[in-house]
C-alpha cells in the first residue's frame, strides 16, 4: 500500500489577521502587546512553550512580561484560538487552533514536531470507534519516535 501520510503546511502571516478577528469574535480587546503575542504565534512553524513566546515577543516588545505571555495564551486558549499540546517533555506548547485537522509525529531526540494527515489513520479510528458502538466526534493522535537515520549514527 502506497504511503498516503502527507506533511502539513503552515501558512505564517495569515493567522494573525484571524487571531484578531477570533478575539473581536469573542470579546476579547487586543492590547498591542496581545498584538506581538499573535503576530509571533502566527509566524511560528514550531510549536513553542511560553518561555520561547516570551523569548520572541519580547525581541519585538521588550517590555513585554512573561506574565503578560502567560496570561494571554491562557486567554487565546480559553476563547479556543490555541490549541495546547504536551508532548511529554514537560512543557505545555502551543499552536494556532488548526482550521483542518492533523496529527503529530514527535522526534525523541530533537524535540521536532512533524505535522502530518493520513486518510488511512483517519479511517481506522472511524472504524474502531464504530466497531466498540461509538461515532468517533474528535481525537488527537501523537505519534513518538527517532528518526531512522539517527539509529545508524549510534
Amino acid at each position: 500500500m502506497p504511503n498516503s501520510a502527507k506533511p502539513t503546511a503552515h501558512a505564517p502571516g495569515l493567522d494573525v489577521r484571524r487571531i484578531e478577528e477570533l478575539c473581536s469574535e469573542r470579546g476579547i480587546r487586543m492590547t498591542e502587546q496581545r498584538r506581538v503575542i499573535a503576530r509571533v504565534l502566527s509566524e511560528s512553524l514550531d510549536h513553542p512553550d511560553v518561555e520561547e513566546l516570551h523569548r520572541r515577543s519580547s525581541a519585538v516588545d521588550p517590555k513585554i512580561s512573561i506574565a503578560t505571555v502567560y496570561r494571554t495564551v491562557r486567554l487565546f486558549g480559553d476563547a479556543g484560538i490555541l490549541a495546547r499540546h504536551d508532548f511529554g517533555d514537560g512543557r505545555a506548547r502551543y499552536e494556532m487552533a488548526p482550521e483542518e485537522h492533523h496529527d503529530h509525529l514527535i522526534d525523541l531526540r530533537t524535540g521536532k514536531v512533524i505535522e502530518f494527515t493520513d486518510e488511512r489513520i483517519e479511517k481506522l479510528q472511524r472504524e474502531v470507534a464504530e466497531r466498540l458502538g461509538f461515532r468517533l466526534v474528535d481525537h488527537r493522535l501523537e505519534l513518538y519516535g527517532v528518526a531512522l537515520d539517527s539509529d545508524k549514527k549510534e
